[in-house]
């Protein structure tokens, strides 16, 4: 199901950090992450949101980002784009990212 712009628009726009995993069903890469952002929300909860957008069902908000590669993970707050990094990144690392923010 595509995310329309204007949902995903609102959701950036939050003051609770949004962590943005843009993947592709394809990408294997992109599987590892699954249970690295399961650990990242038991170790922050509720102080980051957490999504996944599949590049290939939402191409328009993949080229509004320029997503060259896939996993590319970006943190958000207040529609700002605090930090974005394309890769497999750890779990302990992203939840020092993220805490910066909170």
């Amino acid at each position: 199901m595509e995310l329309q712009h204007m949902k995903f628009n609102e959701l950036i726009a939050t003051d609770t950090p949004l962590l943005v995993d843009f993947f592709a069903e394809w990408c294997g890469p992109c599987k590892m992450m699954k249970p690295i952002l399961n650990d990242v929300k038991l170790l922050l909860g509720e102080q980051v949101r957490i999504i996944k957008i599949d590049v290939d069902k939402n191409p328009a908000i993949a080229q509004q980002f320029s997503i060259q590669g896939v996993p590319t993970l970006m943190l958000f707050k207040n529609s700002e784009i605090l930090w974005r990094q394309s890769g497999v990144v750890q779990a302990s690392r992203l939840a020092e990212i993220i805490k910066k923010y909170v």
